[in-house]
């Protein structure tokens, strides 16, 4: 699905080392972590990049916040949210180093 993902863990795989695929993270994403992504790049991708209208896209879809559970966004709960999910990798990180 992401060409830079997808090459990058073939370029993992090539040199034997396949815990460098992901070496930024400390665990592997959960499900609603993945999908926040998926809806984030589908919204960037029509061109919508400014976070007032990036929330507004996210309450049409009725999208579930990954951390918060609700589905009214607004900037500052995108914001929100964007920075707790980076925290729990962050922390995952410190915990178990690269390459989950």
């Amino acid at each position: 699905m992401d060409a830079f993902k997808d090459r990058l863990a073939q370029r993992a795989s090539d040199t034997s080392r396949p815990a460098l695929a992901h070496q930024c993270r400390g665990r592997e994403l959960e499900p609603q972590e993945v999908a926040f992504a998926a809806a984030l790049m589908e919204i960037y991708g029509t061109g919508t990049h400014d976070y007032d209208a990036v929330a507004a896209a996210l309450t049409e879809r009725k999208f579930e916040a990954p951390r918060s559970g609700k589905t009214e966004w607004t900037a500052q709960m995108l914001h929100d949210e964007l920075a707790a999910t980076n925290a729990e990798l962050d922390k995952a990180y410190a915990e178990h180093g690269y390459g989950a």
